[in-house]
């Protein structure tokens, strides 16, 4: 027995240290079919989350939701600038703990795609480049240039070193499967040509080099040098071919929304439509799949680039930038991937085998020895049909596809929201804030923070982008004879900037302000000005709103007053002011003493009451307020001000600008037909960003500091702290419609078809308290616009209000007989339901 039992010790022993070394010792590869961990073919979904996005006590949650969501991979970004914020001197703490980050996605046991570039856009100031890279001797950046070379050798060592000596790569026993150099350099090396093209491959050649053990991409780059992979970006990506036979079919980024930009309506993406491009990269023998953004999350200071990108990086993404679940997007995604995880074993052993089912009808078949999979696929846009395939016969809505594991049981639609919609609210708490107010004056010349020189000088390489803000300050001598002083006709006085933002004082009172957008970045100040007898002081603050994160020549890129300033309507004609000597001086006085701290909030005086400042342009403001009670996410209502930063305890949430009203028109939305980044949108007319994120993590209980600046003049009064909570939920099912129950009963050997089911539920703490809207028939409208149509069963609200009323989740059957009988035989119903949660 003793024998016995040393022998089955030793076995036990064996096999728990070799499984140990499989683990450390896993190898990442790929053929023409996959990406493979340890000999095995994998169909993988990934989704983006970029650390510097959300916070680091806000990183487990949205890494299980994302688990829980069904993603084998978070893939992110590596942010450059934050974390070589000058030459040599790294950070890799708070937002920007890199390992941190990686580490909880492993402990998730989910793998990472590191995008290290160092290169990244992502909407990211300056695309992710330290500032003071601009300005290396002899620089030109992302191309066959050796100071460039050197600099971005250099961070990509720094960080792979760092994921090498963490022992993070896959070969290590960590998550990294898969690294990328470069970021969407295709189209650049197309316009600069042989010098892009040497440039890709050294950065090919110089990555490989490195060892990390895992395969390399590089996205949008067709010409990307062996051993490594080229992927897809884009909207769709189910025509794409790698550029070799013998490399996987992948796609880094497949876009879940748009960008928000101040001054345009903000974009969204139908979950219909976007599981509809992933059930048609993956049957086209895609297999891996990165949604951007899976949460898009907030840039915080002065991080967004553009110029002009929002505050908010929400994205529309399946998680939202407060780290909630955007349903149905979330939930209808999250049985999308189920679907194709049912059907992974024929996935990654066969090419499909596509036959036609009428004139705008596929399917994709993977059959293999062991395992049979079926796509079904309707590109109609407007028209529902029903196909016949083997021995059954299946209905597919315009634009969808279903998905068939067993090639016989469809167990989910693309177009077909099985998934519960939620309405989100914003609910003011507390009881107000009370304000002060410090006045910034506008600057004056010749003063010990003022540097005077010949011209007009470019704004980053004064500022090196350490603030948004910029003097110009200049002198013009009016002398009494001139004729304007008599007849009235004040000179005109005009400005060209090359942006972003301008506001321009004469003798210290405002006499006017321009902007421009994310296309047309360039001002132009043309106005008649007040000028008197003698001394007339011409101050411009020049505003930064982010620097471009896409193009070419990063290097060229200028922003600030570049002129020419000419003074029209005197004796002489026109003066021109762009080589007289210019005072300058970097940033906002309240900057230098720090206002938006606590120690450097007490060294002015502010006034309150009667005396506080409103509608005033450059105007601090602060108060104080107490954390609200519970774990709802916070946002600041910024709707009643016009345009400059906020701060909560010292921590920048980023820039405010409600007063940039969203241009263009917006109306309804088909999910059905190709989608770009103009198709549907929402706020037009509205501020293109009311609501600021307020990160819970940053809150004391009791004294929080908040302060804010005010560029254009605000009212501050109507500032409200609000919480983001589920207002009501949404069930809109069809009759028929494909389920993932009916595969797993199935499976139990339970051959009898289900009827599919509205689920709705409230999350924790809250509970079903009203049933808003009720109708089986007909019923017309989306979630939060329904209404009855011509065929309604009149006991709809019946079996709602006595199933869900008073609980946190109800489930009720689609079928005539819940509902009181058929109210309209021979014809095809669905069932759309809308709770309130409270």
């Amino acid at each position: 027995m003793k024998n016995i039992l040393n022998g089955s010790l030793f076995l036990f022993l064996l096999s728990f240290f070799a499984s140990w070394v499989c683990f450390v010792t896993a190898s990442v590869s790929y053929d023409h079919k996959a990406i493979t961990i340890n000999g095995q073919r994998r169909i993988l979904i990934s989704g983006s989350i970029h650390y510097p996005r959300s916070t680091p006590e806000m990183w487990p949650d949205l890494i299980q939701k994302a688990k829980d969501g069904g993603l084998d991979v978070i893939q992110t970004y590596v942010f450059w600038n934050g974390h070589e914020p000058s030459p040599g001197n790294y950070y890799f703490e708070d937002r920007y703990d890199l390992v941190k980050f990686i580490k909880l996605v492993q402990q998730a046991g989910l793998y990472v795609h590191l995008r290290i570039g160092p290169y990244i856009c992502a909407e990211w100031n300056f695309g992710g480049f330290p500032v003071w890279l601009k300005y290396v001797p002899g620089i030109e950046f992302r191309t066959n240039n050796g100071p460039f070379k050197v600099a971005m050798q250099k961070f990509t060592e720094k960080i792979v070193g760092m994921m090498k000596s963490e022992k993070l790569f896959e070969t290590q026993g960590g998550p990294i499967i898969l690294s990328q150099i470069e970021n969407e350099f295709g189209p650049v090396e197309w316009e600069i040509g042989a010098p892009g093209k040497a440039y890709t491959k050294w950065a090919a050649e110089m990555a490989v080099g490195l060892g990390t053990g895992v395969p390399w991409v590089m996205c949008k780059q067709e010409d990307a040098p062996d051993p490594v992979i080229n992927t897809c970006n884009g909207f769709y990506c189910e025509n794409f071919k790698p550029n070799k036979d013998y490399k996987p079919k992948m796609w880094t980024e497949n876009w879940t929304g748009w960008y928000t930009e101040f001054g345009g309506s903000v974009p969204y993406r139908p979950a219909e439509d976007l599981a509809f491009s992933v059930a048609r990269f993956i049957q086209n023998g895609g297999s891996f799949m990165n949604y951007y953004m899976y949460h898009g999350g907030t840039n915080f200071g002065r991080t967004a680039g553009g110029p002009f990108i929002a505050t908010s990086y929400d994205y529309d993404a399946p998680i939202d930038e407060y780290g909630l679940p955007r349903d149905p997007k979330w939930g209808h995604l999250r049985d999308l991937h189920k679907a194709i995880k049912l059907c992974e074993p024929a996935l990654v052993s066969v090419d499909p085998t596509v036959k036609s089912l009428g004139d705008n009808q596929e399917a994709h078949v993977f059959q293999s020895k062991s395992a049979c999979a079926a796509f079904l696929a309707n590109y109609d846009t407007k028209y529902s049909v029903k196909v016949t395939f083997g021995n059954g016969q299946y209905d597919l809505p315009p634009w969808s596809i279903s998905i068939l594991p067993d090639c016989k049981t469809a167990v989910f639609n693309t177009a077909r929201l099985g998934a519960q919609s939620t309405q989100m609210k914003m609910t003011p708490v507390g009881s107000g804030f009370s304000w002060q107010s410090y006045i910034e004056e506008a600057a004056s010349g010749y003063t010990d923070d003022t540097t005077t020189l010949d011209g007009l000088w470019e704004q980053i390489n004064v500022t090196r982008d350490a603030t948004d803000y910029l003097w110009y300050m200049t002198n013009v001598k009016i002398d009494p004879d001139e004729g304007f002083l008599k007849n009235g006709q004040d000179p005109l006085l005009t400005i060209l900037s090359a942006g972003h933002s301008l506001h321009v004082f004469i003798n210290d009172q405002l006499a006017g302000t321009v902007y421009g957008s994310l296309d047309n970045p360039k001002v132009t100040f043309s106005k008649n000005v007040k000028l008197t007898s003698g001394i007339n002081k011409i101050s411009l603050l020049s505003v930064a709103v982010g620097l471009p994160n896409v193009g070419v020549h990063f290097e060229r890129w200028n922003s600030g007053v570049l002129g020419p300033v000419t003074l029209k309507g005197l004796n002489e004609g026109t003066k021109d002011l762009s080589g007289w000597k210019w005072s300058y001086k970097i940033g906002l006085k309240g900057e230098a003493l720090n206002l938006h701290t606590v120690t450097g909030s007490s060294s002015v005086e502010w006034a309150e009451g009667s005396l506080l400042a409103t509608k005033q342009p450059l105007t601090w403001y602060k108060t104080t307020f107490d954390a609200p009670e519970g774990n709802d996410p916070l946002a600041l209502d910024m709707s009643s001000m016009g345009k400059g930063q906020i701060w909560v305890n010292g921590q920048s949430i980023g820039r405010h600008w409600p007063a940039y009203t969203a241009r263009g028109s917006c109306g309804d939305c088909n999910y059905a037909g190709t989608f770009d980044d103009k198709k549907c949108r929402r706020n037009c007319g509205e501020p293109s960003q009311r609501w600021y994120h307020v990160p819970r993590s940053w809150l004391n209980p009791s004294g929080n500091l908040l302060v804010v600046f005010e560029e254009f003049g605000g009212n501050p009064s109507g500032i409200s702290l609000v919480k983001r909570t589920t207002g009501t939920v949404c069930a809109d099912i069809y009759e028929g419609q494909p389920a993932l129950k009916n595969w797993q009963m199935i499976a139990l050997g339970k051959l009898d078809h289900l009827q599919p089911k509205a689920h709705l539920w409230c999350p924790p703490g809250q509970k079903i308290s009203q049933i808003k809207f009720a109708s089986y028939g007909v019923p017309q409208g989306a979630c939060g616009s329904f209404r009855e149509g011509s065929c309604h069963a009149h006991k709809s609200y019946n079996a709602f209000e006595k199933k869900c009323v008073g609980k946190q989740s109800c489930s009720v059957t689609v079928a005539s007989e819940v509902f009181g009988g058929d109210p309209c035989p021979d014809t095809a119903k669905k069932l759309s339901v809308e709770a309130v949660c409270y």
